[in-house]
């Protein structure tokens, strides 16, 4: 992808998303994920209805009028946002790729969080850390994500969550709001995901498509496996074969679901042909 291509993908993203952020999210954000506590900002005069135990009585002293102090939210936070680039992600049957998608929920949280002042950071990851962004505030600095996210091409097309959340675990010394967008078609994550969890605010955010979920009668079929570029011929009109790969695709879906609730953390499920907003929308409000 050129330049000129790359930027107006990047500007395409930034108006879609950015208009999501500003209407729709970014209120339900704020009351979802809720600063360290309340700092004082200001004196002001005393108004009806104000709580006696704000007066400050210095102030009331000094100019014979009640005065109280006013208290503000001190919301500076840091969102990581977590983002399986292995192969699997290059899958889609419908209008989109899953990693097209993922790009478009990691913009509009990310705007979201902007729209709040918090800073926002990224971390690729396949079976290692491909790049790691350090959380920093302002559009530019989302611009770059997203761009990141369009064209980066990772070195490696294996997929390893447990190397990624331990990553995390060591760059991110203070709590932080925590993103993972994956498939999870991922193993052995679960300890590590509780570690992380009672640290960190985080939330899985699956995305996936509809033909991943069972494989259809095609009779004899070349596939290839996205993260290991294995060639194999899959009899799918086997009953077996089409039983055997539903039950192992359901188990990586249960896996996931236990480790992250098992762990406290929240999970949202995007299927690619559905509307991503409503889901996002509906845990904002469920969790405000």
């Amino acid at each position: 992808m050129d330049t000129k291509q790359l930027l107006k993908k990047v500007r395409k993203i930034e108006i879609k998303t950015r208009r999501l952020s500003d209407h729709i999210f970014g209120g339900e954000y704020h009351s979802t994920f809720k600063g360290r506590g309340m700092t004082f900002s200001e004196v002001r005069q005393y108004q009806f209805g104000d709580d006696v135990r704000n007066i400050d009585w210095n102030v009331t002293a000094r100019y014979s009028e009640p005065y109280v102090k006013v208290f503000e939210e001190e919301r500076e936070l840091t969102m990581m946002l977590m983002v399986d680039v292995s192969g699997s992600e290059l899958f889609g049957t419908s209008d989109q790729f899953k990693s097209e998608v993922v790009t478009e929920i990691a913009a509009t949280l990310a705007f979201s969080a902007t729209q709040n002042n918090d800073k926002i950071g990224l971390i690729l990851f396949s079976d290692k850390i491909e790049l790691y962004i350090p959380p920093k505030k302002g559009r530019s600095h989302v611009l770059r994500i997203i761009r990141e996210l369009i064209e980066f091409e990772p070195e490696s097309k294996q997929t390893n969550l447990s190397e990624a959340l331990k990553f995390l675990q060591n760059v991110m010394k203070k709590k932080a709001i925590v993103f993972v967008l994956s498939d999870f078609i991922a193993n052995d994550y679960h300890q590590t995901m509780k570690i992380v969890s009672g640290k960190h605010d985080v939330t899985g955010i699956r995305i996936y498509d509809k033909r991943e979920e069972e494989i259809p009668n095609l009779g004899m079929v070349q596939m290839q496996d996205e993260e290991t570029g294995e060639l194999m011929l899959v009899n799918t009109s086997s009953k077996t074969v089409r039983r055997n790969y539903s039950k192992f695709y359901h188990q990586k879906v249960e896996y996931y679901k236990e480790s992250f609730n098992k762990a406290g953390a929240g999970t949202i499920d995007c299927r690619v042909d559905e509307s991503y907003v409503k889901k996002l929308l509906g845990y904002f409000k469920r969790r405000g």
